[in-house]
């Protein structure tokens, strides 16, 4: 059987990991609070913090510290660009939720924001996250990166959500809705979706430790895989939970095509296990520092939840 074939670990066989992941997720949350937007309305206020102190897993933040400790960099300049980057993904989960997109009605085990507080307020909300994190990259922080520097962190976020990124990912999402899809345009739409941010979490990490160009390129692979991975076992985890929960046959009536749907639960978990696979192939010349990140991915694809 080959590797991309074999059972995938138990969950408490990352219990280290995670662990460690619980670590640098506190992290992320106490900047968050320090740097997240204010000086709004009240309402709008109230939504921006609801929708980004809801209790997540703030994976692609904690990719960036992650990537930053495996190349020597110590986290505490890098945290303020992986505020940024969590505030984008954040904004970008509000308005994929809103009535004229998915139309969601929750979120993290909440009502949605525009559930919430209403669908202006939403709207308001996800343009003040989007536009502080992109003052946070501009303005700079103690111990930070020189304007050049974050003027490019800049520029790979623009380029994450912009319209080879999460934006292309969403329009053809929307247009495909209740169509057929081959597997070139489904991961198309998620390597969009999902794997641009996670593959900009990356960078942020390797560009704080002064990667190579050889390195940027392998992390960004690595990421993108591990994005992906990722995006299957949610969709594994949310057939499995919620259809199965409502007494229905996973992949059955969904709008859109899923992985799942696509390729059935286990043609998508064997996906998922390629994929991760391909992200530890990618870190192949990182050495035993980038075990952390090798381990990662193996736990994204044995997780549960």
């Amino acid at each position: 059987m080959s590797e991309a074939l074999q059972p995938a670990p138990a969950p408490t066989a990352f219990a280290g990991l995670e662990t460690a992941l619980a670590r640098e997720r506190e992290r992320v949350d106490l900047a968050l609070r320090e740097w997240s937007p204010r000086g709004a309305s009240p309402a709008v206020q109230r939504a921006l913090e609801d929708s980004l102190f809801a209790p997540a897993k703030r994976l692609r933040p904690v990719l960036a510290l992650l990537v930053a400790r495996v190349l020597e960099a110590p986290p505490e300049p890098v945290l303020p660009a992986a505020c940024a980057l969590e505030m984008v993904h954040t904004s970008s989960l509000i308005l994929d939720d809103l009535p004229s997109m998915d139309d969601a009605r929750e979120r993290r085990g909440r009502p949605a924001c525009h559930v919430a507080h209403g669908e202006s307020t939403a709207l308001l909300a996800a343009f003040a996250l989007q536009a502080r994190a992109f003052e946070i990259l501009a303005t700079g922080w103690p111990a930070g990166p020189d304007a050049a520097a974050r003027a490019v962190l800049a520029q790979d976020l623009g380029a994450a959500i912009g319209l080879d990124g999460l934006t292309a990912g969403q329009e053809l999402d929307l247009a495909m809705t209740g169509r057929a899809l081959d597997f070139a345009t489904l991961e198309f739409i998620h390597s969009r979706k999902t794997g641009a941010l996670f593959t900009c979490a990356a960078r942020i990490g390797a560009r704080a430790a002064r990667a190579e160009p050889r390195q940027l390129a392998a992390l960004g692979s690595y990421a993108k895989n591990l994005g992906l991975a990722f995006q299957i076992v949610d969709d594994v985890i949310d057939a499995a939970g919620d259809r199965l929960a409502a007494g229905k046959d996973v992949g059955q009536d969904s709008r859109k095509t899923t992985f799942v749907s696509f390729a059935g639960v286990a043609g998508a978990m064997a996906l998922a296990a390629e994929l991760s696979a391909a992200s530890v192939a990618a870190l192949e010349g990182f050495g035993p520092a980038a075990e952390p990140l090798r381990e990662l991915a193996r736990y994204v694809v044995a997780r549960r939840r």
